[in-house]
């Protein structure tokens, strides 16, 4: 089955308790993060990772074994409860292990969550997921927030706005990514406590200049500034910046210098990046090339994956060494 709009919305907040499984797949890493992050919750439950019923794999292990991600769906957890079998960054050449578990499902197997980039309709990905009776397969685009999606995310904080608050909060959502929105109205309904929010609380708490100092220490990541790694994580900080936060955005970066690499250059891609952010793209790609980036990839796949277990290492601190690790092949 194939859900966009209102249908994808709903299902992300109220998934059926019988499905097989879901691929989520998008450009946006950040908005593909955040949809996959809410459907594993509310299929499995928030404490599924602490009762060991959320198995995480990436794309390449599943290639490496093929036969893990159908033994990870089949297997009978020690907890009970519904399981979630998660397969992070999946691409084309990785397709056959997913589909052949899928194929296998059975009731009372684990639903299996699946997250993926661009995908042409000729995908096999997509035509497995959208074929089956009981999965789905959601496409997000870097389209605005749609008006359900902007009243469920105010729900989900108990967020009362008065009327020119709200028209405040819409004009955000339309400006903003979706996780930058998410913790914008976080925040506002931390400021506003059990109060209705103004225009003022939304003013106060509405980010300035912290999109700029994210993409600064990325970039100072890609282009071997070390140095200027730990005062940016500083700030960001202090500013209420989440690691997982970063470790999306620099993913997406870190996949968009991997397809121009691959796919002739930074002028070559879809959407198009324009002014000194391309020129600076593109000496970054001249610099990493194809072989590098997927190395970076790998690190920042496991730095996310990290920073969502029960690890309790401070999360900026893990982010902050992934950085500097990139620093450091950035200057090899």
């Amino acid at each position: 089955m194939n859900l966009h709009g209102a249908a994808a919305t709903r299902f992300f907040a109220r998934p059926d308790p019988g499905t097989a499984g879901a691929l989520i797949y998008g450009a946006d890493a950040m908005r593909v993060a955040l949809k996959r992050q809410e459907l594993i919750a509310n299929l499995a439950g928030p404490e599924a990772e602490a009762e060991i019923r959320l198995t995480r794999m990436t794309g390449a292990d599943a290639k490496a074994d093929p036969a893990a991600v159908t033994d990870a769906v089949k297997a009978v957890g020690f907890f009970p409860g519904p399981r979630v079998v998660f397969v992070d960054g999946v691409t084309e050449l990785q397709a056959a292990p997913i589909l052949a578990a899928l194929g296998d499902w059975a009731e009372g197997d684990a639903a299996l969550v699946v997250t993926a980039g661009s995908l042409k309709k000729t995908s096999k990905l997509r035509k497995g997921f959208e074929g089956h009776a009981k999965a789905v397969a959601v496409a997000l685009y870097d389209d605005p927030m749609g008006q359900e999606e902007i009243e469920a995310a105010i729900a989900a904080e108990g967020l009362r706005l008065t009327s020119e608050a709200r028209r405040d909060v819409e004009a955000l959502a339309a400006a903003l990514d979706p996780g930058d929105f998410r913790q914008t109205l976080t925040k506002i309904a931390l400021y506003a406590g059990a109060e209705e929010a103004t225009p003022e609380a939304v003013a106060a708490m509405a980010p300035a200049t912290v999109d700029a100092e994210t993409d600064e220490v990325i970039a100072a990541a890609a282009e071997g500034r070390a140095q200027a790694i730990g005062p940016l994580m500083q700030r960001l900080g202090g500013q209420g910046v989440a690691a997982v936060q970063l470790v999306i955005f620099a993913t997406r970066h870190f996949q968009q210098l991997h397809a121009a690499a691959v796919g002739g250059g930074v002028g070559n891609l879809r959407p198009p990046v324009f002014g000194p952010r391309r020129d600076a793209m593109d000496r970054q790609v001249r610099g990493w090339g194809a072989a590098k980036l997927e190395q970076a990839l790998a690190l920042l796949m496991e730095t996310d994956l990290t920073l969502r277990s029960s690890s309790r290492a401070p999360q900026m601190a893990v982010m902050e060494r992934a950085l500097i690790r990139l620093a450091m092949m950035a200057r090899s």
